[in-house]
Parts: C-alpha cells; sequence; structure tokens
C-alpha cells in the first residue's frame, strides 16, 4: 500500500537534524569519548581529552557548535519503494532543510557554489545527497555533516587482489599515519572496501555513520576492526595530534563485491565530533 509523504517534513527534519548534530555529540559518540578519558595512558593525553569534554560542556550550555567546522551537510535517504513524495522535489525540500537549519542554529556556512571561482553560496546549500530505494512505506534520513579537516585526509587506494588482506590493513594505517594529526583526533575511521572507485569512497563514508560501539556483522572484518583499531592506537599520534594511545575510538569497514581484477579500498577519516543524526518517517 503506498503511503504518502509530504516532503516539507523531510525538511523540517533535516531542518532540526542539522541544528541538533552540531551541537551535540551522538550517543555513541559521548560514550566513547568519556571512556577514552578512562583508558589513555598518556598524562598529556588525558588533558587533551578532558579539555575536549570541557568544549562539549560549553557548547551544550551555551547553545554553540561543538566544532566551528559545521562542514558540508552529507545526507543520505533511504526511500521505502512504497512511499509516494508530495509536495516539492524532494532535493529541494532537503536543501531547504539544510538552509534553515543552518541559519536558524547560526552555524557556519562553508559550501562554495563553484570549486574554482570559490564564491559562497551563504547558506550551506547544495548539500550531497545519496538516495537508496528500500523495501517498505518509511524513509530514513541520516545526516552528517562533514568538517574539511578531516575530509582532507580521504584516501583511495585501487590495490591488485594479490595485495589481500594484508595490503588492506596497511592502506588504511598509511592513510591514518599520513593523516596524522590534521584530522583532529582521536579519530574514527570509515573504510569502504571492494565494489567500484566510487563505490567504495561511498562505503567508507557511510561507515562512519555507524555507531562507534557496534562491529561488522561479518566475522573476518570484524576481527579486521580490532586489529586495526589496535594498530592505530599504537602509532602514537594521540589525541589532538600531541602524543597517547586514543589515537582512533573505532575503525568501522563496510564491503561490497568487487571485480576479479581489483581491490578498491577507501580511508574516509572524521575528527572526535564525528557528526551524524538519524531519524525515521
Amino acid at each position: 500500500m503506498i503511503r504518502t509523504i509530504l516532503t516539507e517534513q523531510v525538511t523540517d527534519q533535516i531542518r532540526e537534524m542539522c541544528i541538533e548534530a552540531n551541537h551535540y555529540l551522538s550517543p555513541d559518540m559521548d560514550r566513547a569519548m568519556k571512556e577514552a578519558v578512562c583508558t589513555e595512558k598518556s598524562e598529556l593525553g588525558r588533558k587533551i581529552l578532558n579539555q575536549l569534554q570541557e568544549n562539549l560542556r560549553i557548547a551544550d550550555e551555551e547553545r554553540i557548535p561543538i566544532c566551528q567546522d559545521t562542514g558540508m551537510a552529507v545526507i543520505f535517504l533511504e526511500v521505502g519503494q512504497e512511499v509516494h513524495f508530495e509536495g516539492k522535489a524532494i532535493g529541494d525540500a532537503v536543501n531547504e532543510g539544510v538552509r534553515l537549519g543552518y541559519e536558524e542554529g547560526f552555524l557556519r556556512k562553508s559550501v562554495v557554489g563553484d570549486p574554482l571561482i570559490r564564491e559562497n553560496t551563504k547558506d550551506n546549500t547544495p548539500a550531497v545527497i545519496h538516495y537508496s530505494i528500500v523495501p517498505g512505506d518509511k524513509v530514513k534520513i541520516t545526516l552528517a555533516p562533514k568538517g574539511f579537516g578531516s575530509e582532507n585526509m580521504s584516501r583511495i587506494f585501487m590495490l591488485k587482489p594479490s595485495d589481500g588482506a594484508d595490503g588492506v590493513k596497511q592502506a588504511i594505517l598509511t592513510a591514518v599515519k599520513d593523516a596524522g594529526p590534521n584530522a583532529c583526533p582521536p579519530m574514527v575511521v570509515g573504510v569502504g572496501i571492494g565494489g567500484t572507485f566510487e563505490k567504495c569512497a561511498l562505503m567508507a563514508k557511510h561507515a562512519l555513520t555507524r555507531p562507534v560501539d557496534e562491529h561488522s556483522d561479518i566475522p573476518h572484518i570484524r576481527e579486521m576492526e580490532v586489529e586495526l583499531l589496535e594498530k592505530i592506537n599504537r602509532l602514537g599520534i594521540g589525541p589532538g595530534g600531541l602524543g597517547g594511545t586514543t589515537t582512533a575510538l573505532a575503525v568501522n569497514i563496510e564491503t561490497y563485491p568487487t571485480h576479479i581484477a581489483g581491490l578498491p579500498v577507501a580511508v574516509n577519516i572524521c575528527c572526535h565530533v564525528n557528526r551524524h543524526v538519524v531519524r525515521e518517517l
């Protein structure tokens, strides 16, 4: 049975989600950051983590953004195949929500309309929207504002199949080492393995929205996530890049079938706020 959803409902949700994501840590990130204070072995590392906690407290109390880079809005829309949208075009509705959210939330507008001319659009639109059609009559909205300190540390490796799991691990470690303090650690490392050039990048981005206290359902991928997190935290980069045992809070990996001649790997790193909000209509 077809279910009608007004696109203005999507606009309202996106508006609220932009403000929420930029002012409060998601519950999983909040838990991980508080735990990191207890497990960090370096005195300086603990000091940095406590300063980050203080920053989050002040942002909450004074209703200011948890990071000055309020990001480019990335939205994953999972639309049930039994949903009928009524109203303005869904893309326009999403961008209207972003515009309202960034204006009403007094959030920094960081989007330029042309990548070379670089004139600011002054409302943080357009958003980057990824659509998928799924069974059912619901719409799942995942909003993840992405700052570019960490985004600029993204990497894609087009490995050979013979590179195997060891090559994949080495690629991920290389990306994290090269990022160093630039990704504002403690970081979350999103990884996409398989598919094609663009598919693995999309998976790496989406992986960042998975709660950091959940692992992959695939046993050997779960083992890789655990192993890589341990190795990354032995690199010594630490909180704020000033040394310590908490360089990353999680390694989240997504996979997809790929071609017999390829092994694409994408790494998308996010900073310690790793903003993401999920709602369902």
